[in-house]
C-alpha cells in the first residue's frame, strides 16, 4: 500500500488541475465553476521512484448553509485523517482569503507534514505577491502553476522525503462499477457496504459527478468497489459538466470486469436502465442487476418478485441468464448477497473449459442437432474451443461457417450456458473454417 497525500483548500484554486497533472490523465472534473468537484477522488502518482496515492477533495467551505458544500467539509476531514502528508493549495490571484485562513487554522492543529502551495504563479509579478502567504502561519511556500507544471518538481522533491515507507502491492484486484440512472441509490449502497460515509449522499439527483474507487476487504472478498455518476438521456444532459460525468460513467463500464446495474424499484426498468444494461453488454461486462427500494413497493405478495422479474427479462431477450436481486440499500436488506453474486459472476466470466471436456459435451448435442440445411448445403462442425480471452469466446470449426444462421448460434450459446454456468456473462459464438 502506497503513502497516501491529500490535497485541500478553499473551491477553485485548481486542485483538479494539479491532481491531474500528477496522475498523468484527466481523471478528475475541471471546470471554471465552483464546487466542482464534490466526492474525494483517488489517483496514483510516482516521483523519484516513490509512489503515492494522491487524494483530490472538493474545496474547503467553513458556516456554509449548502448542502453539498457542509458535506464536502465532512469530505475534506475524511481526507485529512486518511492522509499522510497533506498539500494545502491557495490562489496568488485572490491573495489571502477568510476561508484561507479557516483551512490554515484547521492545518495547524493537525500532526502531518503540510506543503503550502501557492498556484497560478506563472510570472516574476505573482511570484513576489505570493509572500504574503506567509501570513497564514505555515512556513515556507512552494509557488507552482498547476496548468504549466512550473514549480511542481521542487514541491514533489520535499514531498516524497517526508512520505513514510510502506509495502506496495500490486493491484490486480477485481473491479466492480455500481451503474444505473442518478438518484437510484448507488452512493448509498456503497456506503451501506463499507460502512462509513465514503460518498456524499442526498435526494438531489447527480450529486456524484465522477467515478471513484474504493478498496473492498471484508467477508473473504477483495475487489476494486467504483461508485459512477448515474447516466441520463442524452436529452437530459443539459450542462458541459454532466456531459463529463456520463463519460466518465461510461469509461467505467468500459474498464471493469462486473457491472452492478442498480435502478429504483418504484420507477421500474424502464429505457434508461435498458440503455445502460446493453452498454454493459455490448462491452461484454458481467451484470448482476439489483432492484432498489423494494421495501417501497406496495401491494406486494408471494408472486410479485417472480411476475417483476418476467418483466425485466422480456426486456432484456435474448440475453436472459442475468441475476436479478431485490435489495433495499436503506434496510440493508440482501446488500451483502449481491457482492456474493457478483464474486460468482466475476468468476463465471474468467472461467476456462478444458478444450477435451468442452468436445465430449457439446459435439453430442451437435450431432443430434446439427445446424439446419441451408441452400442445399450441410454444416459440419468438427472441433471447439474456448479463446484466451478476458470473457468466454469460443471458436467453433466447420466445413462452411458462412452457412450457419444467427438462431443456431443462439441455439449453440444456451447449450453451452445449461452446461457450463455462465450466469450474468455475455458469450460470443464464431464459426471457422476449418
Amino acid at each position: 500500500m502506497s503513502a497516501i497525500v491529500a490535497i485541500v483548500g478553499r473551491p477553485n484554486v485548481g486542485k483538479s488541475t494539479f491532481f491531474n497533472r500528477l496522475i498523468q490523465r484527466r481523471e478528475a472534473i475541471v471546470d471554471a465553476i465552483s464546487g466542482v468537484t464534490r466526492d474525494r477522488h483517488y489517483g496514483k502518482s510516482d516521483w523519484n521512484g516513490k509512489e503515492f496515492s494522491l487524494i483530490d477533495t472538493g474545496g474547503y467551505v467553513v458556516g456554509s448553509d449548502d448542502i453539498f458544500e457542509k458535506e464536502i467539509d465532512k469530505q475534506v476531514e475524511l481526507a485529512i485523517d486518511e492522509a499522510d502528508a497533506i498539500i494545502f493549495m491557495v490562489d496568488v490571484e485572490s491573495g489571502v482569503t477568510g476561508m484561507d485562513e479557516e483551512v490554515a487554522k484547521l492545518l495547524r492543529r493537525m500532526d502531518k507534514p503540510v506543503f503550502l502551495t501557492v498556484n497560478k504563479v506563472d510570472n516574476a509579478k505573482r511570484a513576489a505577491d505570493a509572500v504574503e502567504f506567509y501570513a497564514l502561519g505555515l512556513g515556507e511556500y512552494y509557488p507552482l502553476s498547476s496548468i504549466n507544471g512550473s514549480g511542481t518538481g521542487e514541491l514533489l522533491d520535499d514531498l516524497v522525503k517526508v512520505l513514510p515507507e510502506k509495502e506496495m502491492e500490486k493491484d490486480n484486484l477485481p473491479r466492480f462499477t455500481v451503474v444505473g440512472r442518478p438518484n437510484a441509490g448507488k452512493s448509498s449502497f456503497i456506503n451501506a457496504l463499507i460502512g462509513e460515509e465514503r460518498y456524499i449522499v442526498t435526494d438531489i439527483a447527480g450529486t456524484t459527478r465522477d467515478s471513484i474507487d474504493t478498496k473492498y476487504n471484508r467477508f473473504g472478498f477483495e475487489f476494486n468497489l467504483v461508485d459512477t455518476a448515474g447516466i441520463r438521456r442524452k436529452a437530459k444532459v443539459k450542462e458541459d459538466l454532466e456531459f463529463y460525468s456520463v463519460m466518465r460513467s461510461v469509461r467505467a463500464i468500459e474498464h471493469c470486469d462486473v457491472c452492478l446495474l442498480l435502478f429504483d424499484a418504484t420507477r421500474g426498468f424502464d429505457g434508461q436502465v435498458e440503455n445502460i444494461f446493453w452498454l454493459a453488454q455490448r462491452n461484454n461486462k458481467g451484470i448482476v442487476i439489483l432492484v432498489n427500494k423494494w421495501d417501497l413497493v406496495g401491494d406486494k405478495d408471494t408472486r410479485t418478485m417472480k411476475q417483476y422479474t418476467q418483466k425485466i427479462k422480456q426486456a432484456m431477450e435474448p440475453f436472459t441468464d442475468v441475476p436479478v436481486l431485490f435489495i433495499s440499500v436503506l434496510t440493508k436488506q440482501r446488500i451483502f448477497k449481491a457482492i456474493e453474486t457478483a464474486v460468482e459472476v466475476y468468476k463465471n466470466r474468467s472461467k476456462r473449459i478444458p478444450t477435451r471436456k468442452l468436445n465430449d459435451v457439446m459435439l453430442p448435442i451437435i450431432q443430434n442437432t446439427p445446424p439446419p440445411a441451408y441452400k442445399g448445403k450441410y454444416v459440419k462442425i468438427k472441433f471447439i474451443t474456448q479463446l484466451p480471452t478476458a470473457y468466454p469466446q469460443f471458436a467453433f470449426f466447420c466445413n462452411l461457417p458462412q452457412y450457419v444462421r444467427e438462431p443456431y448460434k443462439r441455439f449453440l450459446e444456451n447449450k453451452l450456458r445449461e452446461h457450463f454456468d455462465f450466469t450474468g456473462v455475455p458469450i460470443s459464438i464464431f464459426m471457422r473454417k476449418k
